[in-house]
């Protein structure tokens, strides 16, 4: 087997060539107008846009950075300009019920003009009607009215007079009103007088008594009856008086919403209610034009009662609604009913009506960022409902609401909106997996890539966005090279040299970071040392934490040898992660090999420091131990491997191989080259497994390599699947290219141990052994000697008994 060559530079950095830009800044290039590389996403949400059906809302998954929110906004106002604008949304009083007052809809646009025309109304109407009802036309025919009424009692009580006078009776008034007193020699009678009348006369009085107050009891039942027919046609002449100005009035609003029958019963129920209480319009405040429309804006004046409260108003020609709410709290998505407090009591009324986000999307399109309507579950439970039902109740939370509150429950809105929630893929599957309803109301899902494929098209679209930003955001326009910087920085974020990052919220930083710093040296284009002082400039503002584990290295806290051999000893490479920032630093991983079955000694394990996938890597050790050296015999030894100076948890399998290399090292007594880093898992059958961060792994030992001092004989070690991820920053591309440092894919364990050791690791012959000078010839070996001690011991502590102690040399 021949060992694998080093790495090319070209095969360390995908370079993006300047020249394939036809322009020389991007003034020169149209704005993307589109998306890249999204096109399941957008069908998606196109395929939800314009299903009609029920439960066809969208949610929307990707990474953080990958526009998901811009694009679906930019889709949903695209789709939504060529929709028609929906209903208007007022909030009306119910006369029937003030508790319960109605919502009413009408064409977009109307609904302000139908609450100024209800204005103008009832100003007009408290002007209006007072000098009608103070006329002297109207003053002359209540006149008549009252005259017919007193002529009609007067002869009613005539009547009276003459039917007692001929029953020699008196009406007498009195405090409590008219008595009937019988009279003697034409004088009211005494009591003293009635008392010594012969007992036939007091009878003949009685009698004469008893027929005037039955005469009576029917004249004052005609007088009550005249008297309620005479009340009753005053209010109709008022009532008759008021539907003749009002209706007239009201019937030039009616013409206006002819084809809305809701308003056209709400004006109905208008014109009823002012015609019944016109008293309330007749008042001092209201002879003058101040007095209406100063009381009318008093929040406790009885002409509240006609305002109508505009929820949603949507212009005409706008389309249908796009809403995005960023604080979908209960009162901003659903609405709210506002209180006013008087006197330590808290009243409301229909005025104070407040529609939410949602209502305001009513027809149209609301968008949500799922994560931040989860923080209340009433939040999400109430727009399930809403959506199932389609039906938006306004109103308060339950447990808002207070014992003085007003009771008042609008009545519920038709609802008809697509809405849209944005998050991530975790929330996703949890809503997925643990609510019943969710996939019923949310049937389409949009995922957003987080790259696409690196491709001629794919880089003009990369410039495209670049012009389309520096417009946006009035940023100088960057030099083709600049551009260039800037795809390159694409693919070292995905770490894939075919593809592209689609994350352009990290992209957007870069430009506007580097136009900060093309602006502080009075640069009229941005050119690539801009892109790179703002690449570096970001990290140095991020990477003090790194710094300072650097600077363990130099100064000799945590042990690393760069140079030189030891057995049972390799580099390993890990990562660390401060937030966006990553980096890689290597960690020296040691194993001892000795008689023994205890197989594999995990020490991370047995400190309970290590994670399952380390453990997992780990135990996948033995089985390629066991594939490769026990087919014949057992094995018969304990290994001892663990990261030296790790004092916090450990967890993945990309160190696995480094693991396998260090105890063939030991088992064999081959020293490994300690300029050489190594990372990858591995599997049971000694294949060499693609890890992450290989970029930042390599940097990072490159960096410890020169602060040490480059000695031409160091480099890293990796996983051939892994070349296609690489792009290192060019310092290290530099080095290679001087053969200061090198990089080395590897497939197998074989050809791994070859480069560490510099040994072929050897093929194994038809009976199963490896050549002798061959590290797993040494290492069957060795395997061989520990299994023939274990039987000696074996048999000598059989015929000895168990305590003896059996001579071991």
């Amino acid at each position: 087997m021949s060992a694998p060559k080093a790495l090319s530079p070209s095969q360390l950095r995908k370079i993006c060539n300047p020249e394939i830009f036809g322009f020389t800044s991007t003034d020169q290039v149209a704005p993307l107008d589109e998306v890249i590389g999204q096109e399941r996403a957008v069908s998606a949400i196109n395929l939800g846009l314009n299903m009609n059906q029920p439960g066809y809302n969208i949610f929307v998954t990707g990474l953080e950075g990958s526009g998901k929110r811009t694009i679906v906004q930019d889709i949903v106002a695209h789709h939504a300009r060529h929709r028609n604008a929906p209903d208007d949304w007022c909030m009306v009083n119910n006369f029937d019920d003030e508790f319960r007052p109605k919502a009413v809809s009408m064409p977009a646009g109307k609904a302000t003009h139908l609450a100024k025309s209800m204005a103008r109304l009832i100003r007009w109407l408290q002007i209006k009607l007072p000098r009608t009802l103070e006329s002297e036309a109207f003053k002359e025919d209540v006149t008549r009215r009252n005259h017919e009424f007193q002529a009609q009692e007067e002869q009613i009580m005539q009547r009276l007079e003459d039917f007692s006078r001929q029953n020699n009776i008196h009406l007498a008034q009195t405090k409590e009103g008219l008595r009937p007193v019988p009279l003697m020699d034409g004088k009211p009678m005494t009591r003293e007088q009635f008392r010594q009348l012969p007992e036939e006369q007091q009878k003949t009085v009685d009698a004469a008594l008893n027929r005037v107050g039955e005469e009576m009891e029917k004249g004052f039942a005609e007088i009550t009856k005249i008297r309620q027919a005479h009340q009753k046609s005053m209010e109709q002449l008022m009532q008759d008086t008021a539907l003749s100005i009002v209706k007239g009035r009201i019937d030039l609003i009616r013409e206006e919403y002819a084809e809305c029958s809701p308003i056209l019963d709400y004006l109905d129920g208008v014109q009823q209610d002012i015609v019944e209480r016109v008293e309330s319009f007749i008042a001092p405040d209201n002879h003058s034009p101040e007095g209406p429309e100063k009381a009318f804006h008093i929040s406790s004046s009885p002409f509240d009662k006609y305002k109508v409260n505009v929820l949603v108003e949507h212009k005409e020609d706008q389309g249908a609604p796009v809403i995005f709410e960023p604080n979908p709290s209960f009162q901003n998505l659903f609405g709210h009913v506002d209180k006013k407090t008087f006197m330590g009591a808290t009243t409301t009324d229909f005025t104070m009506v407040q529609a939410g986000s949602l209502l305001q999307a009513n027809g149209g399109y609301l968008i949500v960022e799922v994560e931040s309507l989860l923080m209340d579950p009433q939040v999400w439970e109430t727009l399930k409902r809403s959506l199932q039902n389609k039906q938006l109740y306004i109103q308060d939370m339950p447990h808002g609401l207070s014992v003085t509150s007003g009771s008042l429950r609008p009545e519920p809105v038709p609802l008809e909106v697509k809405v849209i929630l944005v998050g991530n893929y975790q929330i996703f599957e949890m809503l997925q997996n643990h609510d019943s309803k969710f996939n019923k109301i949310f049937k389409v899902r949009a995922d957003f890539d987080y790259e696409t494929d690196l491709s001629d098209a794919a880089v003009q679209y990369y410039a495209r966005f670049i012009a389309r930003v520096c417009r946006e955001n009035g940023l100088l326009a960057f030099s083709p090279d600049a551009v260039a910087a800037v795809v390159e920085f694409g693919t070292k974020t995905v770490a894939d040299q075919g593809k592209l990052s689609l994350r352009f919220g990290p992209i957007v930083g870069v430009l506007q970071e580097a136009d900060y710093w093309a602006r502080g040296q009075e640069a009229s284009m941005i050119s690539e040392a801009h892109v790179a002082k703002a690449l570096s400039e970001y990290r140095f503002r991020y990477n003090l934490y790194e710094e300072k584990i650097h600077a363990s290295y130099a100064d000799g806290t945590i042990f690393i040898d760069v140079d030189g051999t030891i057995v049972g000893q390799v580099n390993a490479l890990a990562v660390y992660q401060m937030g966006e920032i990553s980096f890689g630093r290597p960690s020296r991983i040691t194993a001892e090999t000795f008689m023994g079955r205890q197989g594999i000694v995990n020490i991370e394990r047995e400190s309970r420091m290590s994670g399952n996938t380390h453990d997992k890597g780990v135990m996948i050790l033995s089985g390629y131990l066991g594939r490769t050296f026990a087919q014949r015999y057992p094995l018969s030894l304990s290994i001892s491997i663990t990261f030296e100076q790790s004092y916090s948890g450990i967890d993945g399998d990309s160190a696995s191989s480094t693991e396998l290399y260090a105890i063939l090292s030991s088992l064999s007594g081959i020293a490994i080259q300690q300029g050489i880093a190594v990372t990858g898992s591995v599997n049971q059958k000694g294949r060499i497994q693609a890890i992450g961060g290989i970029n930042q792994k390599i940097e990072g030992f490159f960096e410890v390599c020169m602060t040490k001092g480059l000695t031409g004989r160091q480099g890293v070690m990796i996983p051939m699947t892994n070349v296609k991820n690489l792009m290192l920053k060019r310092e290290v591309v530099q080095a290679v290219e001087a053969h200061q440092f090198h990089i080395y894919a590897v497939e197998t364990v074989e050809e791994g141990i070859e480069i560490l050791t510099g040994v072929p690791a050897g093929v194994r012959d038809a009976k199963g052994r490896f050549p002798d000078d061959s590290v797993y010839g040494k290492v069957q070996k060795k395997l061989m000697h520990f299994l023939k001690q274990s039987l000696k011991l074996k048999a000598w502590s059989d015929a000895a008994g168990p305590d003896q102690t059996p001579g071991l040399y």
